[in-house]
């Protein structure tokens, strides 16, 4: 398997010396050359010059096949002409105020009336900040201080959510869930004000959760979970999960700064389970940065300072900018239920296409996903949660990501990948032809 690692790692460095150039000045100046942990891969990264459409330029003049989509943000394309012209006009009158504008009303709206859960909504300026103030407020809300995530469930880089992510399999429990923190010198009362329950496991996570019940302000998941090749919750597991903390007045909030491209009312409107706040980032930015969270009004009015001070404080000096607030806006407005409806199906082809790659090969290997998400693993063993997705040899993901660079796809170094509006069956039938070239590969 090295051999064969080694020889698509030799071919990627062949065709890309700038990149290898720039990434060697890079470092000089940044850590590793880079600002971005899902930005970087071995042996180094191609540098981007241009991007339009399904296609990215590196500096080296190579096209690739865009699946990866900036983690993806990019749904309807990259450099989409109507939400260029909306930001070069928004430019020409002003970046960002003090005061409000018009703008953050309208995507307001249109969130608030797509998605189910969402009464009232703030904005912010990342993924991260939209879950680390989901959190703050449903403690502030339930005068309680404890939460709840899924081992394995990624939710921003802050601290309470930074624990058991992306725990080796040396360091887990093999009794069940156990907090693990990512890195050293993290406070021993974050992991101890976090219970980590095992997604998919509804007589499980309804134990420990009843354990805490006392102590838990919130529940924090994703609906489907990015970092398990995106791979839905059971229907039974998420209504279960919602009875629960419902009974328990804690305080279910979603995730779906990724899943939030499945329905115009997200996955909780495609899965028909519906949480008390919902997280939003990526496509409501339409390639800006933005994070946003919003919920139940009576949650939300925490935040309300029009009668005296609000219970809980939120400013960004960048918030609600309006150059981010027309850029979603018109991203928003191609999605329609026509859109989201081609895009899920051309998902389920490609997943129904790729499995069957794999099975002509009789290889160890499956592709999970729902609507237009998808992501490879090299076991045959169900995906269930995060325990399942180590199971495998990790090199093969490392294989599969550097072989289809060379055949011009870029998915993310996990192998996991997005489609966007544009994206057509030709294209699909690319990425099918180039994995079953590399497949065979790295297999042979």
């Amino acid at each position: 398997m090295a051999g064969n690692l080694d020889h698509e790692v030799d071919a990627y460095v062949a065709s890309t010396p700038a990149s290898k150039k720039l990434q060697e000045e890079a470092k000089r100046f940044l850590p590793g050359g880079s600002s971005r942990a899902t930005s970087y891969y071995d042996p180094y990264p191609f540098f981007v010059d241009r991007a339009e459409g399904n296609y990215i330029y590196d500096i080296d003049g190579n096209r690739y096949l865009d699946f990866m989509i900036n983690a993806t943000t990019y749904i309807v394309g990259h450099a989409n002409p109507t939400v260029v012209e909306a930001v070069q006009e928004q430019a020409a009158r002003g970046f960002s105020y003090s005061n409000p504008t018009e703008a953050q009303v309208r995507l307001a709206k249109i969130i608030s009336d797509r998605v189910p859960s969402v009464d009232t909504i703030r904005f912010t300026n990342s993924g991260s900040e939209g879950t680390l103030n989901a959190i703050r407020l449903a403690r502030a809300f339930t005068g309680r201080h404890k939460i709840a995530k899924f081992e394995g469930g990624y939710h921003g880089g802050h601290e309470y959510v930074s624990v058991s992510v992306s725990a080796p399999a040396s360091k887990l429990d093999p009794n069940g869930p156990n907090a693990v923190p990512e890195w050293p010198g993290q406070p021993p009362s974050v992991v101890e004000d976090v219970i980590v329950l095992p997604y998919n496991d509804l007589e499980g996570s309804e134990r420990l959760i009843r354990n805490h019940k006392d102590e838990l302000a919130c529940l924090i998941m994703e609906p489907v979970c990015s970092n398990f090749g995106y791979l839905p919750g059971k229907p039974e597991f998420l209504q279960g999960m919602r009875d629960l903390t419902r009974e328990l007045d804690i305080v279910l909030i979603f995730d779906e700064v990724q899943s939030f491209r499945l329905s115009p009312g997200g996955a909780q409107e495609h899965l028909g389970v519906i949480p008390d706040i919902t997280t939003f980032g990526k496509i409501i930015g339409g390639g800006l940065p933005v994070g946003a969270w919003g919920g139940r009004r009576d949650i939300m009015d925490l935040y309300d300072p029009s009668d005296g001070p609000p219970v809980v404080s939120h400013a960004g000096t960048f918030n609600a900018n309006p150059l981010t607030m027309v850029a979603g806006e018109e991203t928003l407005k191609q999605l329609t239920p026509e859109a989201y409806d081609r895009m899920n199906a051309q998902g389920g082809m490609l997943r129904e296409k790729l499995n069957a790659v794999f099975g002509e090969l009789e290889m160890d290997a499956q592709v999970t996903g729902i609507g237009s998400l998808f992501g490879f693993h090299f076991t045959s063993e169900e995906i269930t949660d995060y325990r399942s997705t180590l199971k495998g040899p990790k090199e093969m993901k490392a294989a599969m990501f550097t072989g289809l660079l060379n055949e011009g796809i870029l998915l993310s170094f996990k192998a996991t990948g997005a489609l966007s509006t544009l994206t057509t069956d030709s294209e699909i039938d690319t990425l099918v032809d180039a994995t079953r070239v590399v497949a065979q590969r790295i297999r042979d």
